[in-house]
């Protein structure tokens, strides 16, 4: 028992664990949340606010286990809450808070833990494998991943209820980043599905990187029409040249998407222009090189639920040519390989003899001064006898 006493008191835990044997069930239990959310960036203002019991005079703020603030309240106007703000938050302050408050009958038992996460570190990437567009129904492989090593992923589901899932990381060989796989799904029209990657540390875990960018699934075959997708001036070009991708509908769309086949980045979404009696976007690229090659399809959405797709138009083929390059006449070329070849072949064989004369007085001029420097040593010998 007196090892347990001191090891409580050396810790700074024996307040609370006397508190909590003494007083819980004394008073309603606090509640702590806090603005303007649980995961912030550097710097970020954050305002905790416990929520206690009229009449309650003192508050306190406590992180992993030790008193972090206090607030006293005025004795002519108790409140039921204090608010307990942190200006330009860093990592040193991501952790585990509890509050609790203090009223003339004593202190009330802890909140609930409240975790603040703080992202310092650089963000992670999300994709979806095979590509964002996805029928109802559906399961769909979103990949996050990284250049820098982290342990774990989290997968983050926005919307009022967030929904998390975390994965340790696996090293891929071939692209060289660490990565996680979630597989998420069936995936449904009634709601959007919105994603963001986060990646942290085991010996850290309330410190987290940068979100990635936002991810948002989109569920095709919802709007009952399919656009059509043309390209200008031709699905085959080289190299350099500029390429339009022309989508259009009679049916009324509001933004249209262009998808790349393979692609498993968010698409570019393009507002549609109402000409002609039907609805278009042009999507246009300039100097387009051989990575555009591929198979192109385009949908259709409303404003109303910009998530919910139409059918898709048939596929396009896009293929890009190597660069055009002039080609010489025959006869020049022919003429100029020969003669320069000729040429070189005897410039060859001149070198050729000269190093080997060069070789062979190299080796007569050796020959000589080794003989000279022998008979010298017989010299002396010779005078030293």
């Amino acid at each position: 028992m007196t090892f347990t006493f001191t090891a409580l008191l050396r810790l700074g835990w024996l307040p609370w664990v006397l508190d909590v044997l003494f007083l819980a069930g004394a008073l309603p239990k606090p509640v702590l949340t806090v603005q303007p959310d649980s995961v912030v960036y550097m710097k970020t203002t954050v305002t905790f606010l416990c929520e206690g019991t009229t009449g309650a005079k003192v508050y306190r703020l406590y992180r992993d286990g030790y008193q972090y603030l206090r607030h006293t309240e005025n004795p002519q106007n108790p409140k039921n809450k204090a608010e307990f703000s942190i200006s330009k938050i860093t990592h040193h302050q991501a952790g585990q808070y509890h509050c609790q408050y203090q009223t003339r009958d004593g202190w009330s038992e802890y909140s609930d833990a409240l975790e603040l996460v703080v992202t310092a570190y650089s963000k992670s990437s999300l994709s979806a494998r095979p590509i964002p567009m996805v029928t109802e129904g559906e399961n769909v492989t979103l990949q996050c991943a990284s250049w820098q090593q982290y342990d774990r992923f989290i997968l983050m589901k926005e919307g009022p209820q967030r929904l998390f899932w975390t994965l340790d990381s696996q090293y891929n060989f071939y692209t060289r980043q660490f990565q996680a796989l979630f597989s998420v799904g069936p995936v449904t029209s009634n709601q959007r599905w919105t994603f963001r990657c986060y990646s942290f540390n085991k010996y850290r875990p309330q410190l987290w990187s940068e979100p990635s960018e936002p991810l948002e699934l989109l569920v095709s075959g919802q709007l009952p029409f399919s656009p059509s997708l043309s390209v200008k001036p031709n699905s085959t070009v080289h190299s350099g040249d500029n390429v339009t991708l022309l989508c259009q509908s009679t049916d009324q769309v509001d933004t249209f998407i262009l998808s790349k086949e393979g692609a498993a980045h968010q698409p570019q979404p393009l507002k549609s222009k109402f000409q002609v009696q039907e609805f278009q976007a042009e999507f246009s690229m300039s100097a387009v090189t051989s990575d555009i090659s591929g198979t192109y399809r385009c949908y259709g959405s409303q404003d109303s639920s910009p998530y919910l797709l139409s059918h898709a138009s048939a596929p396009v083929e896009l293929t890009v040519l190597g660069e055009v390059t002039m080609t010489p006449q025959i006869t020049s070329v022919t003429s100029l390989s020969t003669t320069t070849a000729s040429e070189i072949q005897d410039h060859t064989v001149e070198n050729l003899i000269r190093m080997g004369f060069a070789a062979m007085i190299l080796t007569v001029l050796g020959i000589l001064v080794f003989e000279a420097w022998g008979s010298q040593r017989r010299a002396q010998r010779a005078a030293e006898k």
